[in-house]
Order: C-alpha cells, then sequence, then structure tokens
C-alpha cells in the first residue's frame, strides 16, 4: 500500500496541548502496549516496517518573503512505543530510543524503520548519543544501566556503580567517550565497552538531565531539579550557575554556531543561552505554556528546538528570533530533535508514536 500524505497549508502556530510526562519518570507501570504494523525480535534481532506518513506544509513569514517548511511524519510499527531521543548514526541512518517498549529504533532518511529489543525487561530507554567507536549509546533509566548498540543491531548492556543513579542524559565528552547523567545522584558516568573508568560530580545531587561537551573542553549540564546548569571539566572542576527565574527547569542542551551553550527551558517556557564565561540570556516562547524541551544547532545556522505541550517545532536565530511550525498530529508531544545525514531536522513524537522531519 502506498504511504498516503495529507497536506495543511498554516502560517501560525496551533494551541498548546497537553504536556507530556518527559519531565520524570511517570508514575506506576506503563502504557500497556498493542499490537501494531510490524513486529519486533528479542535480542539482537530486529524486524523492519516502513510507517505510513503524512505531511504538513508550513510558512514561516522573513525578510526575504514566505520559507516554505515541509513536516513529515512516519509512524512507528509498534504501538505506544514513546520514543524518546533521537540522534543520527555513523551509518547514515537515525537511531531512537522507545521508552514504552524497550526498543532501540532505526529509521533511514527515506522513512524505512527497525526495532531491536533490548534483553533487560522494563528497561525505561532514554538518552542515545552517536559514539566516536561507531556504536550508538543509551540510556535504560528504570534498569539503572546504560548500553550501546551497533549499527548491525546487536545490543550489549552495562551495570552502572552504584546501580541506583537513573541514567537519563548521555553525550560524546570532549575526550571522546560516552557520559552519562544520573538523574537521582550527582555520578556523571565515562563509560567504556568494559563499564564504568570514572566517575564525576557537579557537588549537586539528583538534578542532571541534559548533557553536551561545550567548545570549552568541559561537560555542560542541565539541572532540571535546581534550575541551574553545571559546567564540568574533566579535571573534575565543577561551576554552577544559577539561572536567572525560578521554575526554568532546564532540559535539552546545545552547542550554537556562535559557540555559545542554548538550552530549553521547560517549566520557564523559555530558550536560554550561556556563554562559557557564564552570561545567561533568555528568550520567551510565544506559545504560552509550551514546555521546550530538546535543542539543536540546525544547519542553516539557527537552532531548533520541541514544544512538548505546545506540539510544534521552535526556531531560534542567535539574535533571538523566535518561529515556530506546528505539528500535524495533535498533542503529538515532540521530544527528542537532531540533525539528520540528509540535512533535515529530525525529531521523535512521544505521544503521536511517530518520528518526524522537517526541512530547515
Amino acid at each position: 500500500m502506498r504511504p498516503r500524505f495529507v497536506i495543511f497549508v498554516v502560517l501560525f502556530a496551533s494551541v498548546a496541548c497537553g504536556r507530556s510526562d518527559m519531565l520524570g519518570v511517570p508514575a506506576g507501570a506503563k502504557v500497556a502496549a498493542g499490537g501494531g504494523a510490524g513486529g519486533i525480535e528479542p535480542g539482537t534481532g530486529g524486524a523492519s516496517a516502513t510507517g505510513g506518513t503524512t505531511g504538513s506544509t508550513g510558512g514561516s513569514l522573513g525578510s526575504g518573503g514566505t520559507v516554505v517548511h515541509t513536516i513529515t511524519e512516519f509512524i512507528l510499527p509498534s504501538l505506544v512505543s514513546q520514543p524518546r531521543v533521537i540522534v543520527a548514526g555513523a551509518d547514515g541512518n537515525l537511531w531512537f530510543t522507545e521508552y514504552n517498549l524497550d526498543n532501540i529504533g532505526r529509521i533511514t532518511p527515506s522513512g524505512a524503520i527497525t526495532e531491536f529489543h533490548v534483553l533487560s525487561q522494563d528497561a525505561g530507554l532514554f538518552g542515545i548519543t552517536a559514539g566516536r567507536d561507531g556504536n550508538l549509546w543509551f540510556a535504560e533509566v528504570l534498569a539503572h544501566r546504560v548500553g550501546y548498540v551497533t549499527t548491525s543491531g546487536k545490543i550489549t548492556e552495562l551495570a552502572l556503580t552504584p546501580d541506583t543513579s537513573l541514567p537519563k542524559g548521555v553525550a560524546v565528552g570532549p575526550d571522546g567517550a560516552p557520559w552519562f547523567t544520573g538523574y537521582l545522584g550527582d555520578d556523571i558516568v565515562r563509560m567504556t565497552t568494559s563499564g564504568p573508568s570514572a566517575v564525576l560530580s557537579c557537588g549537586l545531587g539528583g538534578v542532571w538531565v541534559g548533557i553536551v561537551a561545550g567548545p570549552d573542553g568541559c561537560l555542560w549540564l542541565t539541572g532540571n531539579a535546581s534550575d541551574s546548569l553545571c559546567r564540568l571539566c574533566l579535571d573534575g572542576n565543577a561551576t554552577l550557575y544559577d539561572l536567572p527565574n525560578a521554575s526554568s527547569q532546564p532540559w535539552g542542551i546545545a552547542v550554537g554556531p556562535d559557540g555559545n551553550l542554548w538550552f530549553a527551558e521547560y517549566g520557564g517556557n523559555r530558550i536560554g543561552r550561556i556563554t562559557p564565561v557564564g552570561d545567561i540570556s533568555e528568550f520567551s516562547i510565544p506559545t504560552p505554556a509550551s514546555y521546550p524541551i530538546d535543542i539543536v544547532a540546525g544547519p542553516d545556522g539557527n537552532l531548533w528546538f520541541t514544544e512538548d505541550a505546545g506540539n510544534n517545532i521552535g526556531r531560534i536565530t542567535l539574535a533571538g528570533d523566535i518561529t515556530e511550525f506546528p505539528i500535524p498530529t495533535p498533542a503529538s508531544g515532540p521530544a527528542g530533535i537532531t540533525v539528520g545525514p540528509d540535512g533535515n531536522i529530525w525529531f521523535v513524537e512521544q505521544n503521536g508514536n511517530k518520528i518526524g522531519r522537517i526541512n530547515p
């Protein structure tokens, strides 16, 4: 069956929809999984499926007139999988985590999807990053473990010490190794294929989620529960920066083309910017209570971010001008966002059970 496309013309942002549970670990059991168009195979095998797609044509007004952007959505083969974070792999595909079904997903730039099931039950897969070793490293927030998957789909899982840290975020550090944040503790862990090799601390526990390697050779982390940022160098030197406003709840963080760190304030409804020396600026998002989650530097010189409740993909220039692009699926809950090997912006819809794509 040929994929169906539904085209919408939009010029303004949609109204805000309900927020998801992205901010923390959901209470109680996971959502029950239903049948889908494709299956999954436990262990290192995977099952492939090409999900249906829907398209949306959006317009953003600029100094040169109307620039047309297109959002395309790819339906995941398994229902209620709750995709969380997405990253471009060394194989030219996009890789993402599925929180509810304990799958690592892979989608080609043309939309072909394969899912690989991890061995741990109720793992709660969360952050994922492309390692310099060619593997995709991921966090298992409920299983208190981390793991990596080869581009052929072979999965290895590793225990953390201590095993109660609830790892969430992961990024490749300045040293080329994957570093994980511990949401319940203050352990920032360096991993190798043999297990943990170093543990650093910001000096404040129970808050760290987002992580990125900064242009200054240090790690930068977002303190979701402390309204703070941490600059953590590999020699163990840590500096904390308090955000100007309470309940900002910073989440995703990325290095901008200007050499500054840009971050999403989930509770503050702002995009923040901090220079490597600690000067902070904040920019309000037009849609109220949009709950921005993740952010990435685009190939167009701007930064792109997801709005969980706003149901938009946002774009912010280095001068702080924000444009929003509505997602066709209502209340889709966009979360992780990345730049694909095709130069497009890719994102996950944790409530819509889809992978989305927009041209910058």
